[in-house]
């Protein structure tokens, strides 16, 4: 039987295509891969999320991004776009371009029939290597359901999961509170 041989390309050279793209991929371990597109309730969460950010940390030195903010994983080459990034104090980037950031705070991705064992384990895993993030939401779009991992003192993190949709989120690292509520404004289960 015969296999098709992987493509394995450089940082760079993903990075020069990519910012000449009309789509969004995502790279590791010199292959590239290609993201799906987002339902309705994936992006009416995104928005929600993104918008009760930016109200809250307006005045503060922390800024949300969209998906449109790449990240880099510098200690394991990961480059890749999360729903929603934070990043308090001097941002900083990859290259000049000021397109793909490193040191994010807190990371919340929206879960997907077609990512979410992804979002949980191997891409978790990958985010942990970065030394600046403190916090990583996975909100669940189907049901009222938020998982809230929060790395303590020792390196170890502690998952907070809420199903109660008239509870908060807190992030401590940020210092913001999420209205439950909010985040799931207009999802009809």
């Amino acid at each position: 039987m015969l296999t098709k041989e992987k493509k394995y390309i450089s940082a760079e050279e993903y990075l020069k295509s990519e910012r000449e793209a009309e789509t969004k991929n995502e790279y590791y371990d010199g292959e590239v891969f290609s993201m799906s597109g987002a339902s309705l309730n994936h992006n009416i969460i995104t928005t929600n999320i993104l918008g009760s950010l930016f109200n809250k940390l307006k005045d503060s030195s922390c800024r949300p991004f969209g998906s449109d903010m790449r990240i880099n994983v510098s200690e394991n080459g990961l480059f890749t776009y999360p729903d929603i990034s934070v990043v308090c104090g001097n941002m900083e980037f990859y290259d000049d371009e000021t397109d793909t950031l490193l040191n994010p705070v807190v990371i919340f991705e929206v879960l997907s029939k077609s990512t979410h064992n992804y979002d949980r384990g191997g891409k978790f895993k990958l985010y942990r290597d970065i030394k600046t993030l403190k916090e990583y939401v996975l909100v669940t779009q189907d049901s009222v359901n938020i998982e809230h991992y929060q790395r303590q003192p020792d390196g170890k993190w502690l998952l907070n999961e809420i199903r109660i949709l008239e509870s908060e989120l807190i992030i401590d690292s940020i210092k913001c509170k999420l209205n439950i509520s909010d985040i799931y404004s207009g999802i009809k289960f």
